[in-house]
């Protein structure tokens, strides 16, 4: 169990990639995420979904598709084609090394000048056991901001740079539209001031990273 409070947790997420510098850019030039998002060796293959999801959260339909584009020139594919929904606006992509990404708003219309501008950068965790991951990360010193039951739970991390929410693996892998089978390396390392553990689910979260 670590020392840190929920108000002074700070997280950051690393992707192992097979080459770390041509990724950064790529991701750098659709996104500019700057150092929120790190790149390191790739130590082991994986398969299928790993278990986790990217989102970036952005203010207005314009500003999806914005971001949407420049990643499309930059090696991503569309996994889920931008669309509106019930909850507002948003498509699925996965990146050149194969994480998957959600851009979306809650807004369904544009209410000004689009731009590039982020509001949120979330790590979905994909996990098997809700009830038992939810009690681990309270643990290891993390406040739960939103909880529906065996569904989602989101963590209060006011003051980071990335924030933190689970849902089951089956209904992550079916949110962007893939199957949840997979097997391997989850390609992620969590980094921060939370110290250094593997969560239940084999996720990652080094304090030097």
């Amino acid at each position: 169990m670590t020392n840190s409070t929920a108000s002074a947790t700070e997280i950051t997420v690393s992707l192992e990639v097979a080459d770390p510098a041509a990724t950064a850019a790529a991701y750098e030039a659709a996104f500019g995420l700057g150092d929120k998002l790190t790149f390191r060796p790739a130590r082991a293959a994986s398969e299928g979904f790993r278990g986790f999801v990217l989102s970036l959260v952005v203010d207005q339909p314009g500003t999806a598709d914005n971001l949407i584009g420049s990643a499309l020139q930059n090696g991503f594919t569309v996994l889920q084609p931008a669309k509106k929904s019930f909850w507002g606006y948003g498509g699925v992509i996965q990146g050149p090394d194969g994480t998957i990404w959600k851009i979306t708003t809650s807004q369904k219309k544009n209410t000004g000048p689009s731009s590039r501008t982020v509001d949120r950068f979330v790590l979905l965790l994909g996990v098997d056991d809700m009830k038992a991951s939810k009690q681990y990360y309270i643990e290891h010193g993390l406040k739960v901001s939103k909880s529906f039951g065996s569904k989602y739970v989101e963590f209060a991390l006011p003051d980071s740079p990335v924030q933190l929410a689970m849902y089951t693996r089956k209904f992550a892998a079916k949110d962007v539209g893939v199957s949840p089978e997979g097997s391997g390396s989850h390609g992620i390392v969590v980094g921060g001031n939370t110290g250094t553990f593997t969560d239940l689910d084999g996720f990652e979260w080094d304090a030097n990273a």
